[in-house]
């Protein structure tokens, strides 16, 4: 145990990397920290003011600085150096191949960095010149001061010496000031740069060319969090932290392994010490062994009779459980309820298809009545005119006997012509007499002739109604036709047309809202687009099962119910918006076994579909109950099967494949003629349809000629009988005159032959006449309008019966919708019916079987009794139970047993128990001591991660703050956004002269200002971080001469307030313009070998 927490202690605290703690736990240093509140606002841009006041007499740093460094044959350089550093600022200057990057790389090996943390190189061996052995390295540290390490050891410097060989092994020696050896362990050199607190891999240390263009160069967010993260080192400290608690974890579990192991430590201990304790009580154990045995025996018919009581009280509880019995009655009562409101729907809708039968009849003989009526009321207004006229024309009679009687008495004496004027007015008056024979004949014949053309006309008029009625029928399935065609068509590239042409943009809408958290659980829908069909031959009897089903949608919860109501009134007008049907979703098909159809021929509907999910298989199993629907596809053996005996097993219902639907006691014809939305082959049916359009086309072409031509009929007909009518005018007119001519000829005649009293008899009969004809024009008159009545009362009685067969069609449409929905409710609790009944009987066998166990219990208890009666006739009080007796009896039989083998070796039992009392107090107290640490450290941790939150967050806004105030050199303005969460960095700058709202990412500047901004950055990390020396490789190389200018002013003023650091810059380009100062030392490299000869060439 005591090395167990000797090796967890040494995990907790060995080095993982340099971690970077708070403020206060830092080396003091003496250092001129710079604070973020007294960083000057402005800097003079000129360089030759930047050294000016007061910098040479400045201290330097006095540990950690690079003195030198001295290069052999390391990468393509045969010797390079000594390199002589300054304290403060260090440019190397020279062009591409002349060593630059080389110093860098080699400062990271030569500190005891690994090849792949310069990213020039996968080993060691690669950085030995080609064709050379060994490559040597010379690294010199200054280490002077108080903080100096080992200072009467290694002196005012440390010198370490890298040799790496061809084959990539290091050796490494660490000399002192007068070049005396001091070691050559790596241990040692990390805890000089654990002392120096030098960080190889930290880019605020040394950033390398490569290191600059992975985070810094980088467009991605994430990767500038990881080098603030890398910088600061909480990466490091976080790895750290994971580390510990793994640590701990495994300590933890290491001991609660040992708790396990000191379970039995201690077993063995309490044996060894009962040994010793019972020793001297060996007699006294077999008397408690016996005792036990007794008490075993009647705590054995104790737990007995324990059972039996609850075996009792557990029947009871079941017996007095009448809640399945209660459901069963309910859900009884509920199916009674259901089949009324079923045999009410089906009698309501029986005796409104009666009723509409009746009508249908009556509608018929209403309108042959209507027929015969208008006909005979035509046929008495011409006898209300003939009459009409009859009486006009005896008038006018008696106003002619009427003048004649007055002209008689006038000239009573005279006496006018002779005879043979007499006989020419007697031939004249027998001309007339025929001439007005002729033309009453020819005005019957007329009157004939516009009877017969006028039931010609109604007779033409009722086809052409009717041909309109026939041309408005096919042009509505023309256009059904047509819109069905456009769909397929459109369902080419979007199968969900079939269902609408709104469907596809619905179903967009449900996973925009999906995805933006609108549903709980995304809907499922249409269900005709969700399944396919195992026989496609079966698709329109598929689809007069599910009807309405076939566009329904399915929801989760109510909540989502809504959201897709509020999603499809964008697409639908009210009234004629899809099914939604609310059913928590499961990823199982229901268990239909033992209420599905069962037929040794014909599947049901649930045998021949298949689903996208197992939500639409359970949901038209609860909503249509298509698992007791069976599939037949002749009309005679679904008849046979379903009314010729008793239907199969669990069948309410059967399909043909025409579409009827079959019951045990009744039987619907289909108007389903084609599949509509289950069609397979899409093409055969839009070439149907063009052929039903065609089709359709031609009947329509054909309607309208036939319309046209007996319009044309009607006109002419119209024209004749106007023109007969005419005629039959004229020839009136003519009777009249013929009848007024005769008049006057008899009324010269008898001017002369009669006399007054004969007018007189004849004009009172003439008279009598008339007032005859007036009664009958009465009586014509009564009857026209008796037979008007009656033509308006059949018209009126013909409407309101087509209209009351319209109404029932309307009315028996949600009658056939409910009736449906009441099977299939009814068919759903008949389903749960079952499953109660079944419940109650369960329930009841399990009582029978609880009765049956109960009996064999208390035979057992009577045993037992017995049994222990023998044992023990008193009846033994017991404190513990049958388990905890049997250990003790156990117990003593194993310490009986082992007294016994043992007896006369007391010393022996005395040392075996002292030391097994030592070790287990030895474990206990190691095992309470882990326990303890864990505990601390638990504490410890949680107080840690909270201290490293407000770090992050305190080096967070600092770097914001530097940063914001770097920026302000150039006149631009920025910011800095951190994400800990999601571990993202944005950087936004606004370069001067753009607008107000031009702030951007770095992507959107140009290179120097990127490279302007990405130093910004750096800087800010370098005012926040500690670090002896910065190495800062081709900072420049993007920028222009301004922001370059700009760059190095920040730089140089940073190390003028930083002037403890040393501060290593290396760029290719000119320095000429820097300032003259002796604490800027410039390292002009040479060219190289290969650009020499090219210049003394040119020259």
């Amino acid at each position: 145990m005591h090395a167990l927490k000797t090796l967890t202690c040494s995990k907790m605290s060995k080095r993982k990397g340099k971690v970077i703690t708070d403020v206060t736990t830092f080396k003091s240093r003496k250092l001129a920290a710079v604070s973020i509140e007294n960083t000057p606002d402005d800097v003079n841009p000129n360089h030759q003011g930047i050294f000016s006041k007061g910098f040479a007499q400045s201290a330097t740093g006095d540990i950690g600085l690079i003195e030198s460094i001295t290069l052999k044959n390391f990468m393509c350089h045969h010797s390079l150096g000594p390199f002589q550093f300054g304290p403060n600022v260090n440019f190397i200057v020279g062009h591409n191949g002349s060593g630059k990057s080389a110093i860098l790389t080699a400062l990271i090996v030569g500190l005891g960095g690994k090849a792949t943390v310069t990213n020039r190189a996968m080993s060691l061996k690669d950085f030995v010149k080609t064709n050379e052995n060994t490559a040597d390295i010379t690294v010199k540290l200054r280490n002077r001061g108080p903080d100096a390490y080992k200072k009467d050891v290694y002196g005012d410097s440390i010198s370490i010496e890298h040799r790496i060989s061809s084959d990539g092994c290091r050796t490494c020696r660490l000399k002192s000031k007068s070049g005396q050896l001091i070691s050559n362990k790596k241990e040692e050199l990390t805890a000089i740069l654990d002392h120096f607190n030098i960080q190889l891999d930290n880019p605020v240390s040394i950033l390398s060319q490569e290191m600059s263009k992975q985070f810094l160069h980088s467009k991605n967010e994430t990767d500038k969090y990881k080098f603030f993260m890398k910088a600061t080192l909480l990466e490091q400290m976080k790895r750290d932290y994971i580390h510990i608690k793994h640590t701990k974890t495994v300590t933890r579990q290491q001991v609660e392994r040992q708790e396990e192991c000191l379970k039995d430590l201690k077993q063995e201990f309490l044996q060894k010490k009962e040994r010793y304790e019972n020793v001297a009580s060996f007699s006294d154990m077999k008397v408690v062994l016996e005792n036990l045995k007794k008490a075993m025996a009647w705590c054995l018919v104790s737990e007995k009779e324990q059972l039996v009581k609850q075996l009792k009280e557990d029947i009871e509880k079941e017996e007095n459980n009448y809640k399945p019995k209660e459901n069963l009655h309910l859900c009884q009562t509920k199916i009674i309820q259901l089949e009324k409101k079923l045999q009410f729907s089906k009698s309501k809708t029986d005796s409104l298809r009666e009723e509409q039968v009746s009508l249908s009849e009556d509608n018929l003989k209403l309108k042959e009545q209507v027929k015969s009526i208008s006909k005979a009321h035509k046929d008495q207004e011409l006898v209300y005119f003939r009459a009409l006229n009859k009486l006009k024309q005896s008038e006018q009679e008696q106003s002619l006997l009427q003048e004649k009687i007055n002209k008689a008495k006038a000239s009573k004496s005279l006496n006018s012509e002779g005879d043979s004027e007499y006989a020419k007015r007697q031939k004249s008056l027998s001309k007339l007499k025929e001439q007005l024979v002729e033309l009453e004949n020819r005005c019957t014949q007329l009157n004939q002739e516009i009877k017969n053309k006028h039931q010609a006309l109604l007779k033409g008029k009722e086809e052409r109604d009717k041909l309109r009625l026939e041309e408005r029928n096919v042009q509505a399935s023309y256009e059904s036709k047509l819109k069905r065609k456009n769909q397929l068509l459109a369902s080419r590239s979007n199968k969900l047309k079939r269902f609408g042409d709104q469907v596809p943009d619905m179903m967009s809408s449900i996973s925009e809202a999906y995805a933006t958290g609108r549903f709980l659980k995304r809907p499922v829908g249409p269900i005709g687009a969700c399944i396919s069909l195992k026989d496609p031959s079966l698709a329109v009897a598929v689809e007069c099962c599910l009807r309405s089903f076939m566009k329904a949608f399915c929801c989760d919860n109510y909540k989502d119910e809504a959201v897709l109501e509020e999603l499809m009134a964008r697409f639908y007008p009210k009234g004629n918006r899809p099914q939604i049907i609310v059913s928590p979703f499961s990823d199982k098909p229901y268990n239909i076994h033992g209420r599905k159809a069962h037929h040794p021929e014909y599947p049901s509907v649930l045998d021949i579909i298949t689903a996208t999910s197992p939500v639409i298989i359970n949901c038209l199993i609860d909503m249509r109950g298509i698992e007791s629907v069976l599939i037949i596809r002749e009309k005679d053996k679904a008849r046979r099967v379903m009314q010729q005996g008793r239907p199969p097993k669990n069948c309410r219902e059967a399909f043909t494949a025409e579409g009827d639907q079959v019951y045990p006691n009744r039987y619907y014809t289909s108007d389903f003629s084609m599949a509509k939305y289950l069609g397979a082959d899409i093409e055969t049916e839009i070439s149907m349809l063009e052929s039903d359009l065609e089709n359709y086309q031609a009947q329509l072409s054909r309607f309208q000629l036939q319309v046209n031509s007996v319009t044309e009929d009607i006109v002419n007909m119209e024209s004749n009988l106007n023109n007969t009518i005419l005629t039959l005018k004229t020839t009136l007119a003519s009777v009249n005159q013929v009848k007024a001519s005769i008049t006057d000829l008899e009324t010269a005649s008898e001017d002369q032959i009669d006399d007054i009293s004969s007018l007189e008899e004849v004009a009172q009969e003439n008279q009598q006449k008339i007032e005859v004809e007036k009664q009958s024009v009465q009586e014509a008159k009564v009857e026209l309008n008796n037979h008007r009545k009656m033509s308006e009362d059949s018209d009126a009685k013909y409407s309101s019966v087509r209209e009351r067969i319209d109404q029932l069609a309307e009315e028996m449409e949600p009658l056939k919708d409910e009736q449906l929905k009441l099977e299939t409710e009814c068919a759903k609790h008949e389903r749960n019916l079952k499953i109660l009944e079944n419940k109650v009987k369960a329930h009841e066998d399990n009582i029978a079987v609880m009765k049956n166990e109960l009996a064999q219990r208390e035979e057992e208890l009577q045993e037992y009794a017995a049994k222990a009666t023998e044992i023990s006739p008193e009846r033994q009080h017991m404190t513990g139970n049958t388990k905890s007796i049997d250990t003790e009896i156990t117990r003593l039989k194993r310490k009986i047993k082992v007294y016994e083998s043992s007896h006369g070796q007391q010393e022996q039992v005395v040392r075996e128990y002292a030391e097994a009392l030592a070790l287990y107090r030895e474990k206990t107290n190691q095992v309470r001591d882990l326990r303890r640490f864990i505990d601390r450290l638990d504490n410890i941790m949680s107080d840690r991660q909270n201290r490293y939150k407000i770090m992050r967050r305190s080096l967070s806004v600092r770097c914001k703050l530097y940063f914001n105030n770097f920026l302000i050199k150039m006149n631009c303005c920025g910011s800095m956004i951190f994400d800990h969460n999601n571990e993202t960095l944005s950087i936004m700058v606004k370069p001067p002269g753009r607008d107000e709202d031009g702030v951007s990412d770095l992507r959107s500047l140009s290179g120097g200002e990127r490279s302007f901004s990405t130093v910004c950055f750096m800087l800010s990390l370098w005012e926040i971080t500690e670090s002896p020396f910065r190495c800062l490789d081709e900072f420049d190389v993007y920028m222009d001469m301004h922001n370059r200018r700009i760059c190095l002013d920040l730089l140089l003023e940073l190390s003028e307030r930083q002037h403890l650091r040393q501060f290593i810059f290396i760029t290719p380009l000119n320095t000429s313009n820097l300032p003259k100062s002796d604490l800027i030392k410039i390292h002009q490299l040479r060219d190289p070998e290969r650009q020499r000869g090219q210049t003394e060439d040119d020259a």
